[in-house]
């Protein structure tokens, strides 16, 4: 039995036109021989009478009295409804087809309530439809704990409930279905001359999707890569074949490798840099802080870290906190308020020369101020203004000619 994966999101299934147009592709697979996993998000987004937004909104005006395993109740029910629905139109079209939820698809998880990790799959009962049905519509986002409390598996749930299934059911490969034609090389709203990828690898974007990008949640690449499953990031509203996610830059087997030491430019905005100096003859600075920020339940980014001082970002929203736990403890920070990090990515930039002096010189011609910078073997990140972060990512886009094909890339431009 060939099995394949594929993941609807919430504009995939918001209404009867753009189910029509997932309906097709699930069609597709059947007919080319193909058992099919069918995984699907809450119908729409904030303000559609079942989204996931909507259903936590009913719960949220007034003194909310609900614990977080009643919220999960409650927000498990969008997935349960799309996949119903979904269902529901599979049939219509003559296609043998039956839902299942999380728990029952196979999901056991820990007792996180709303942010609950996958421990196990159990998919015996998915298989046993598998053989009597073409497709199985599973609801994603959830799953059971041990006691049977219904779970979920946090935001991004659903690309990590494919995952998990594509693994568990070893597939040919998984598909996740969006309204982008797939991974581009920036984000087409800021930079011109952005272009959707046609192979990537999965730490690459792993990268990309925790640096920004939004496109696949980085814990579903993560399960797909342990289990060396391809993911393909594709449009609901086309054939195109989207992004190919998988271990090396390569479009089929026994082609050489595309070398590009760059693949494409993530960003996160509207984020603070915040500079901490040790008090005289403070050796503990930087545990204190870390420790200050943790217990306040602030996240923090983009951290360096020398003998007498730290600098690190935290969120627009979490600044004035911040800084208010670190003048308690008798500091006075140094703060930049309206930064934005810029991540290059690239798996082939490992022992390649001059990608540093590349970034350097690119956003120096164009006036950028480099606030902070920090290197990893496959991402090389940089702090500037808000202000200044179009033309911090148009400049690197062109710099590295991302605008091309990987064919077209010659490593001499380098």
């Amino acid at each position: 039995m060939k099995i394949v994966v594929q993941k609807f999101g919430g504009t995939s299934v918001k209404d009867e036109e753009s189910r029509r147009h997932a309906l097709r592709h699930i069609k597709n697979a059947i007919a080319d021989g193909y058992k099919t996993v069918v995984v699907v998000s809450a119908m729409g987004r904030k303000g559609d009478p079942y989204a996931t937004d909507t259903l936590l909104s009913l719960v949220q005006s007034g003194e909310a009295l609900i614990n977080k395993r009643e919220t999960d109740l409650l927000l498990s029910c969008g997935e349960v409804i799309s996949s119903v629905v979904f269902t529901n139109m599979l049939r219509q079209e003559g296609i043998s087809a039956t839902s299942l939820t999380g728990a029952q698809a196979g999901f056991r998880t820990n007792n996180d309530h709303t942010n609950a990790k996958i421990i196990d799959m159990k998919c015996a009962r998915l298989l046993s439809e598998l053989e009597h049905h073409d497709a199985v519509v599973v609801a994603g986002f959830q799953g059971a704990a041990k006691n049977g409390d219904v779970t979920t598996i946090g935001r991004g749930g659903s690309d990590t409930s494919a995952a998990a299934l594509g693994a568990a059911l070893n597939s040919e490969w998984i598909d996740i279905f969006t309204d982008v034609e797939g991974i581009m090389t920036a984000d087409p709203r800021i930079a011109e001359k952005a272009r959707p990828l046609s192979v990537v690898t999965y730490t690459e974007v792993c990268n990309m999707a925790y640096q920004g990008a939004k496109v696949i949640h980085p814990r579903a690449v993560e399960i797909a890569m342990q289990s060396k499953i391809p993911i393909r990031i594709r449009s609901t509203y086309s054939d195109s074949p989207g992004t190919l996610v998988t271990t090396i830059n390569r479009n089929s087997r026994g082609t050489d490798i595309k070398e590009r030491p760059v693949t494409g430019i993530a960003h996160v905005p509207n984020v603070t840099q915040i500079k901490v100096v040790a008090k005289k003859d403070q050796y503990n600075l930087q545990s204190e802080v870390f420790k200050a920020m943790a217990n306040e339940g602030i996240s923090v980014d983009f951290i360096n870290i020398y003998p007498n001082g730290v600098t690190y970002t935290v969120t627009e929203e979490m600044t004035e906190r911040a800084i208010s736990v670190l003048k308690d403890l008798g500091h006075e920070p140094n703060f930049e308020k309206a930064c934005a990090k810029v991540s290059v990515v690239g798996a082939g930039m490992q022992g390649v020369p001059g990608v540093a002096s590349k970034i350097v010189t690119a956003l120096s011609e164009q006036g950028i101020r480099i606030l902070q910078s920090a290197d990893s073997h496959t991402t090389i990140w940089v702090l500037v203004k808000q202000a200044d972060l179009a033309k911090a990512v148009n400049a690197l886009h062109g710099a590295f000619h991302l605008e091309k094909d990987a064919a077209e890339y010659e490593k001499k431009d380098l």
